[in-house]
């Protein structure tokens, strides 16, 4: 992209692990254990994605449109560093600090308020049984989200996504892609099934209860992806008092000449009487052996007191050509409609490169 991730994308890097799947399938559809003594230096690996576009943008209801030359696009830019020891017995040491950055003006996070490492930092262990983590992680419930939808991580032309966090398209979920303080468990594949336990400490005095946690089930068997996630927000950095459940439940399904994506989200907010139900659909078609046509849609129903309930349907349709395996061009059309408002168009051509 939360080796995505959305803009982030699993956790340590399951956004580039996305990234280059998509790139396989574009292309043609894509220990010994030692004691710990034995090295006390294990290789670091350095590891990113830097994107830019250029986009004519017009949401829904707003006055008028802007064209910007912004960091991202289909993939948020980052880079990272990741280390693992061997400690013997199937089990290992590890760690993943990754940072966001924006290549158009140099500056480190996605924005003002992000810090240094705020895509991913945590230390953790792998054994026999699965992956523990410790620290700032991405979601998986983004990661599920990524995973669902032809457009990835992008925060910019992902339907599914920007009716989910951009603010110009009244996002439906509290708080960010990203928890801090937060202890993980993400089980070992067992007949295609992983699960995952994510616990946010909201580390504030008197604010026991007020944890964030979020369940996750991952099934896959052959061309066929089934995602399902349960998320409870307690803990937002932008606000003192909220409460937010929200249930996610997609499959995809690869039949080569075409990948299905389809998702179903709900949320309610309790603290502000707010709900949402999202329906999604895509499509992600191999035009050649090096590129690929994306369409996708969702439409959000969100209901709201004293009247202020609201439909929106956003699209997008977009060419993703591969110049090489880590290299790829894109352009892409987004329309977007809020009931009562004029509609808005969105045109945007970007390039990606992995390393």
């Amino acid at each position: 992209m939360k080796t995505f991730t959305s803009g982030h994308p699993g956790p340590g890097g399951l956004t580039l692990r996305c990234l280059a799947i998509a790139s396989l399938s574009i292309w043609t559809g894509l220990a010994h254990a030692q004691p710990a003594s034995a090295d006390l230096s294990a290789p670091i690996q350095l590891y990113g994605l830097v994107g830019t576009y250029v986009a004519q943008s017009k949401v829904s209801g707003a006055p008028r449109g802007s064209i910007v030359l912004g960091g991202g696009g289909l993939t948020t830019s980052f880079w990272g560093l990741r280390g693992k020891e061997e400690l013997g017995g199937g089990y290992s040491a590890i760690f993943v600090l990754e940072s966001f950055f924006r290549p158009n003006t140099g500056q480190m996070g996605r924005n003002a308020s992000d810090g240094l490492f705020s895509r991913n930092a945590y230390v953790g262990f792998t054994t026999p049984y699965g992956i523990f983590r410790f620290g700032e992680q991405t979601t998986h419930t983004y990661l599920n989200q990524i995973l669902l939808n032809p457009f990835g991580s992008s925060v910019v032309f992902s339907p599914l996504v920007v009716q989910s966090y951009t603010s110009s398209y009244n996002n439906t979920v509290v708080g960010d892609t990203v928890w801090a303080n937060v202890a993980s468990f993400e089980s070992s594949t067992y007949m295609g099934l992983t699960g995952t336990v994510q616990y946010g400490f909201s580390n504030a005095t008197g604010h026991q209860g007020h944890d964030n946690l979020g369940l996750n089930l991952n099934y896959e068997n052959g061309p066929l992806q089934v995602a399902l996630s349960a998320q409870r927000v307690r803990s937002a950095a932008s606000l003192s008092t909220v409460q937010q459940y929200l249930y996610l439940a997609g499959a995809t399904y690869n039949a080569n000449f075409v990948k299905f994506y389809a998702a179903m989200q709900t949320t309610n907010t309790t603290t502000t009487e707010v709900g949402s139900h999202t329906y999604e659909l895509g499509l992600s078609i191999p035009a050649t052996l090096t590129s690929a046509v994306l369409v996708e849609w969702a439409i959000t129903k969100q209901s709201a007191p004293k009247g202020k309930n609201s439909i929106r349907n956003t699209a997008s349709v977009g060419y993703d050509y591969y110049l090489s395996k880590r290299t790829d061009v894109y352009a892409v059309y987004s329309y977007d409609k809020l009931n009562g408002k004029t509609s808005g168009s969105t045109y945007g051509v970007g390039m990606r490169h992995t390393f």
